[in-house]
């Protein structure tokens, strides 16, 4: 699939000539303008390689949320978890940090960065008054929210905290189940999931019970106290065969004769190696490009270390609405069984044959599954 990036500008528009001077797009064929402060004043449109089309909407995320009829109380959970990630982002982005602590403007040292993202996810559930359990992998517990609230939740606040110092990409991970449980589940019960991207822009790219596919939001600045408004900008319903790939915990490759031999066959086949050490950018590549594969498998002494639920299944259930095939190196992470907040798994996603070529290669020969 063809990748499109929209910046689009928020407000009133006469038309498409105006509205194409203030987007970019690598890959858009066309522009139309769409008059109203609420929503973006562009849609932007571009076919794929495959023929598939894919259009962006742009409206607001409130906007997005009414027009598919998303159930009330799960729409205003998924609000507090945006409006929780533009709060980290506006924290990631003023801060100065290194792999401990961050100061201020004034030097003064404040909380690690990854406490100051549980805190504000933390903070935005309690508030949003429907969210009845929240849980964290900074603190792996399930901890009681709101008496009788409809959705539990379940984050990795910061991934990729260890790498912030570089300035590369990090991001968050979420998942949101039903009720007020998040042990004795799977990802199958997931009614929503999603990852933020920390980098050059802030994205969130969501999938959320009651629609189709994957949707990315762009947080557009619109220089006011609440730091932007969320504009829905991608659609992605399918990730093709491409030699694109991320192979994590490398360090596997010593006794795990499997992944040894198909890290020589992304070599000799020559793919393309695109790998920045954080979870997040590296899948999030993948429904953006629309081709590759994301790797995380243990051996005897590299262990598997994604936690099952603050990270595999929200991630394995996102990539599958998006086109994607998910595994374990036997079956889609959706099905494997949740029964503590400890649960880890070795992890593939990515295109379809990718991801087979993983399970056939790899499997679970060398793989200890934790459950």
């Amino acid at each position: 699939m063809e990748s499109t990036a929209f910046v689009c500008g928020v407000g009133s528009v006469t038309s498409a000539a105006t509205a194409a001077a203030r987007c970019t797009s690598s890959a858009a064929s066309s522009f139309v303008a769409v008059k109203g402060s609420s929503r973006c004043v562009v849609r932007a449109r571009s076919a794929s390689k495959n023929g598939l089309f894919m259009q962006a909407t742009g409206e607001t995320l409130e906007d997005w949320l009414r027009i598919n009829n998303i159930e009330t109380n799960l729409g205003i959970t998924t609000r507090a978890i945006f409006t929780a990630c533009k709060e980290i982002a506006y924290k990631i982005r003023t801060a100065s940090c290194d792999k401990v602590a961050c100061f201020n403007e004034f030097g003064d040292e404040q909380l690690a960065i990854d406490l100051l993202a549980d805190k504000a996810l933390f903070d935005n559930l309690k508030s949003c008054g429907v969210v009845a359990t929240a849980s964290s992998e900074e603190v792996p517990q399930e901890t009681p929210i709101t008496e009788g609230g409809s959705y539990s939740v379940a984050f990795d606040p910061l991934d990729g905290s260890s790498i912030i110092d570089t300035n590369f990409s990090v991001g968050t991970i979420f998942g949101v189940w039903p009720g007020s449980k998040l042990t004795g589940i799977t990802g199958r019960q997931l009614v929503c999931s999603g990852l933020a991207v920390y980098g050059p822009r802030t994205t969130i790219t969501v999938a959320i019970d009651g629609t189709d596919y994957a949707h990315e939001f762009l947080l557009m600045d619109d220089f006011s106290g609440r730091h932007g408004q969320w504009i829905h900008t991608q659609v992605f319903s399918t990730v093709s065969e491409g030699k694109l790939f991320a192979p994590g915990n490398l360090r596997a490759v010593n006794d795990n004769p499997g992944y040894a031999s198909l890290v020589q066959y992304y070599k000799d086949n020559k793919y393309q190696l695109r790998y920045t050490g954080g979870m997040v950018p590296d899948v999030n590549q993948i429904l953006v490009k629309g081709k590759g594969v994301f790797c995380n498998p243990e051996s005897p002494t590299a262990k598997a270390k994604l936690r099952v639920l603050y990270e595999v299944a929200p991630i394995g259930y996102l990539m599958e609405k998006g086109g994607a095939k998910s595994s374990d190196g036997k079956g889609s992470v959706l099905d494997i069984p949740i029964n503590s907040t400890e649960v880890r798994s070795q992890v593939c996603v990515g295109s379809k044959d990718e991801v087979e070529r993983f399970e056939k290669m790899v499997g679970v020969e060398m793989y200890a599954p934790a459950y």
